[in-house]
């Protein structure tokens, strides 16, 4: 069995799924309501200099994940009713005001709404910050989707891969990575910063393991994680980052997450 995400998709569907998302994130901006794209779509909307690897790595789209504001959940349902989508109502009741699912039985298509946060390994609160893009989560939040999970796969790595060969680091939200973002809240964190520095350092690993990728991607993509790790471990650290390293890995710094069918 493939892992999830990782199977051929035929060019019709991946196009469907592109079209699909774009017509929710502007259909909800008609209305007045934030929805921002988050996954692998949002990876191949905002990197599309180098959106041909995922189809050429494997790389499927499995459904539409959306981040949007807590103050909206009570008007998701119209707007997905009038999109042609029926609500998850046990999900939908369990999550309240965290997250919503949507399903449209005509296509097939599956949409997880997260409000606020994601709370998975680590929190990425995005509350503030949607307002930066027109489609997709700030960069600095899409590489931290990324790099907070714990039992990282082959899928989080080729759109990490994507989005450090598409945009240089930067101290802004301007088409760069906010790595002074990322390095303020992995400061506040020493959880937070183990998780993201382990697997910024994997990326680099297995980057160099893809016969798709030329000798200067390969390269460049060391190169952000070598100037990221670096940015990352020179912000300054308040005292209880420093109590809180002093223990490592001994107590677990993470959260499990819990998985939703």
């Amino acid at each position: 069995m493939s892992p999830v995400g990782m199977t051929e998709q035929s060019d019709e569907r991946r196009l469907q799924f592109e079209a699909e998302a774009t017509r929710i994130v502007n259909s909800a901006a008609e209305k007045g309501l934030i929805l921002r794209l988050l996954g692998s779509l949002a990876f191949h909307l905002h990197c599309p200099g180098h959106a041909n690897l995922q189809k050429q790595l494997g790389r499927a789209y499995t459904d539409i994940d959306c981040a949007g504001y807590h103050t909206q959940t009570s008007k998701m349902a119209a707007l997905f009713s009038a999109l042609g989508y029926a609500e998850d109502p046990e999900v939908n009741l369990y999550f309240a005001g965290q997250r919503s699912i949507f399903n449209n039985p005509s296509s097939g298509i599956h949409v997880d709404i997260f409000y606020d946060k994601l709370n998975f390994c680590h929190e990425i609160n995005w509350v503030g910050r949607l307002e930066i893009e027109t489609l997709t989560l700030p960069l600095a939040e899409m590489l931290l989707e990324k790099m907070q999970i714990i039992k990282i796969n082959e899928k989080d790595i080729i759109d990490t891969i994507m989005l450090l060969l598409e945009h240089a680091l930067g101290e802004s939200d301007l088409e760069t990575i906010n790595i002074a973002r990322i390095s303020k809240l992995c400061a506040l964190d020493w959880g937070l910063w183990r998780t993201v520095t382990m697997n910024l350092g994997k990326v680099a690993q297995l980057a160099q393991g893809y016969i798709e990728l030329g000798a200067e991607e390969k390269k460049q993509v060391s190169q952000q994680v070598e100037s990221a790790l670096a940015r990352i471990n020179e912000e300054p650290k308040p005292l209880a980052w420093k109590v809180r390293a002093k223990v490592g890995d001994r107590v677990k710094w993470y959260q499990d997450v819990e998985e939703v069918s």
